[in-house]
């Protein structure tokens, strides 16, 4: 959907038509869910968290300056109220060690210790992106799980691609850093 064609439903949706609201939710929601699960670690966490954000953009739709484009203000006011959310549950989930459950990516058919040690790498992943500041976690799961390219996340984060890069590398580094100390070198 080209930037024109968001822009116009915006406007409807300013306009109290819900089939527009609709249609924005539709659009973002796949996204929004998935960059959520990746601050928030569980599936039900980010239902939750994605229901905040939409609720939060339903609140400052008004306050959207049409010379913007919409997805670049729409991802940072999602990411502005997923870091607010992180900072609040830092000590808590630090302290969390009991992880929940990694549903299996693996096809039914596979052997159970093959599910078992792919949940057990799945959630070394997770909870070492849960380590990782804010920013760094931001532009890692924006390039490494949404496929956006160093510019895309550039130009949505407002951020020299210098920047972008050098942040990119450090999550690598240390989530790999993060997964070598959690499973004593054995991955």
């Amino acid at each position: 959907m080209t930037c024109v064609e968001v822009k116009e439903i915006v406007k409807n949706c300013l306009k109290g038509e819900a089939e527009a609201w609709k249609m924005l939710v539709d659009l973002y929601s796949r996204k929004i869910f998935n960059l959520a699960y990746q601050f928030a670690g569980s599936p039900q966490e980010a239902e939750d968290l994605a229901q905040e954000i939409f609720l939060k953009l339903y609140n400052a739709l008004g306050k959207y300056d049409f010379e913007r484009d919409f997805s670049a203000w729409f991802l940072t006011l999602a990411r502005n109220l997923l870091i607010d959310e992180f900072r609040r549950t830092r000590l808590e989930k630090s302290q969390r060690t009991d992880l929940e459950e990694v549903r299996p990516t693996a096809d039914e058919a596979d052997e159970p210790e093959t599910r078992y040690l792919s949940q057990e790498k799945a959630a070394l992943v997770r909870e070492a992106l849960l380590q990782l500041s804010p920013e760094l976690r931001t532009v890692l799961v924006l390039r490494e799980i949404e496929g956006f390219s160093y510019e895309e996340i550039a130009q949505k984060m407002k951020l020299p691609l210098g920047t972008v890069k050098s942040r990119v590398n450090r999550g690598r580094i240390q989530v790999a850093q993060a997964i070598l100390e959690k499973s004593g070198g054995q991955i």
